[in-house]
This record gives C-alpha cells, sequence and structure tokens, in this order.
C-alpha cells in the first residue's frame, strides 16, 4: 500500500481548523461591538495564517495606561477579507494582566551590530517596562537623527512582535 504524510494524521484531527487563536497588536481604540479595520501588517499576518470570515483571532492595543480596555485583550471575528485589508468585529474583552508587580527599566549602552534587535526582543519577553537606548563613550553604534527614528521604528515592531509571542498585553515604552 502507499503510504502518505496525510494518513499519518490521526482521524480525529483531519478537517480540524486552527485550534489556537491567533494575537495581533493593533494600534487602534479597541471597543467591543465595533467593526475595524486591521493595521496593514496584522492583516497581513492574518491572511498569512489563512483566517476565513468566522474565524476567531484576539487583539491587544499594548497601552496599559490603565483605562478600562488597555489591560487585557479582545476576542475578534473576521468579517471580511479584502485583498490587502481584512475587517474584524471586536468581541468579548478579557482583563488579562501579564504584566510583573514590580516595574524592570532597562538601561542598555547601545551595542554592535544585531544584538540590539535581540535585546529588545528578549527584554519584552521578559517583562521591561521600558528600554532606554545610551549613546556612551565606547558605544560602537552611533546614529543619526533619521536613523535613529528608522532604528526606533524598527524595534518599537520587534517589541511588538515579542509581545504577540509571548503573550504580554503591554509594549514596553
Amino acid at each position: 500500500t502507499c503510504s502518505h504524510w496525510f494518513d499519518r494524521i490521526p482521524r480525529s484531527c483531519r478537517g480540524r481548523r486552527h485550534t489556537r487563536s491567533a494575537r495581533f497588536f493593533a494600534d487602534l481604540a479597541l471597543t467591543s461591538g465595533h467593526t475595524v479595520g486591521l493595521p496593514e501588517q496584522a492583516a497581513r499576518y492574518v491572511q498569512v495564517l489563512r483566517r476565513q470570515p468566522g474565524d476567531s483571532i484576539t487583539l491587544f492595543n499594548g497601552l496599559g495606561d490603565g483605562q478600562p480596555g488597555s489591560e487585557g485583550e479582545f476576542e475578534a471575528t473576521v468579517t471580511r477579507m479584502g485583498r490587502s485589508d481584512v475587517d474584524v468585529v471586536i468581541g468579548a474583552y478579557t482583563a488579562t494582566a501579564r504584566e510583573t508587580r514590580r516595574a524592570i527599566h532597562l538601561v542598555v549602552g547601545m551595542p554592535a551590530n544585531e544584538r540590539m534587535d535581540w535585546l529588545v526582543e528578549k527584554a519584552t519577553e521578559l517583562g521591561a517596562a521600558s528600554i532606554q537606548p545610551v549613546m556612551s563613550e565606547r558605544s560602537v553604534l552611533r546614529l543619526k537623527a533619521e536613523r535613529a527614528d528608522r532604528k526606533l521604528a524598527h524595534w518599537r515592531g520587534i517589541a511588538m512582535a515579542a509581545s504577540e509571542q509571548c503573550g504580554r498585553n503591554r509594549l514596553p515604552l
């Protein structure tokens, strides 16, 4: 008999779709019952994961400013899939505080090469409340104003991805 990889999947698991809800950062005001368009990056991820209308996802806005809806996450249901955009209806809010009791503030001398990317990712995953890069006399990396702005945006993207991955609902400042 011919053996295919599909035959090794237990019959009880075949055809099961999306057993775990994917988490996405949405830099939006999230309110239950409202329909919103996802930000470009989150919409792209939803499409890559082949979500369809009716599938559920989890959204958080990363504010953590003490306002209702800032410390937790929202269930959302995909309502429309466009070519480059995705609309969702915001569902129930779940208050989930996953932050450490004590705020950890990390001050870092600018490391060389890609080490800062790794550092932002790991500090976010470990619960740092803020990450402050500092230029010191012996810092290898020197950034001009425009390049520094691009790097900060890049590091913010890394922190967003790390928060989505590890389950945090707040981004480090």
